[in-house]
């Protein structure tokens, strides 16, 4: 079985430790993760954006890269769900919509993954510190990620979660909504943190870098001292506690 990992652009560059954490995560499984060096951007931003001709050369070399994986993994649910729109980039193309088609069976978020596939919601994870969860909007509305992250939490021992008031709210980061409407975003990722400070929490986790690194800016400029985490990062760390 090829398992192979789809790294996404903001955890390649600028969080490989999430990365790093679903490989040794699955590596206590046996499962022994591939990372193709032509993988590239998914084309989200330019799909969004209305360019869906780069999109589409984008999308066609991610294509490529995961042609031969049996499953890939992806630490987002953003771009997990950017392969499921390659079916309307690809409709008048049927060579490359039958390779859209097999890439987005085969294609998981982290959790689902790991819950849905691999059937295990208990690590052995051990992690002593009051916990709140960020469900990111593509995640849990569009790939319908909701149980398996919350299972996950649930499994781990010491761990105290409290629920975030108004949890799916959107974070506010939305990509290129954020550059476009400013003023908007940052109103409501005040909004949110607002929330996660009503909590006490001590650590924020979610599963989508791009959300957690717009909400942890907001805590930062606030002083505020909540530690924020993938989810994959929590369990590495609670794995390695035991």
């Amino acid at each position: 079985m090829k398992v192979s990992l789809f790294i996404t652009c903001l955890s390649d560059a600028l969080y490989p430790k999430v990365g790093e954490a679903i490989a040794r995560l699955l590596g206590h499984y046996g499962v022994l993760l591939e990372l193709p060096k032509v993988q590239t951007c998914c084309g989200q931003p330019a799909y969004n954006s209305g360019y869906w001709d780069e999109a589409r050369t984008t999308a066609k070399t991610l294509l490529t890269a995961f042609e031969d994986s049996d499953f890939v993994i992806s630490p987002s649910g953003s771009c997990t769900y950017m392969i499921h729109h390659y079916a309307n980039l690809f409709k008048d193309e049927p060579e490359w919509l039958e390779k859209a088609n097999q890439l987005q069976n085969k294609t998981y978020e982290f959790t689902q993954f790991l819950v849905s596939v691999l059937g295990i919601t208990d690590l052995g994870a051990v992690f002593p510190h009051k916990v709140t969860y960020h469900p990111s909007c593509h995640g849990s509305r569009l790939l319908g990620v909701k149980a398996e992250p919350l299972a996950l939490l649930q499994g781990v021992k010491d761990l105290e979660l409290v629920p975030l008031p108004f949890a799916e709210d959107c974070c506010g980061f939305g990509g290129t909504f954020a550059v476009k409407m400013a003023d908007i975003s940052g109103a409501m990722v005040q909004e949110k943190v607002d929330h996660v400070k009503e909590t006490e929490a001590e650590v924020l986790v979610g599963l989508d870098m791009a959300c957690l690194m717009n909400i942890a800016g907001n805590l930062r400029y606030r002083n505020e001292p909540v530690r924020v985490m993938h989810l994959a990062e929590l369990l590495y760390e609670g794995v390695k506690r035991v």
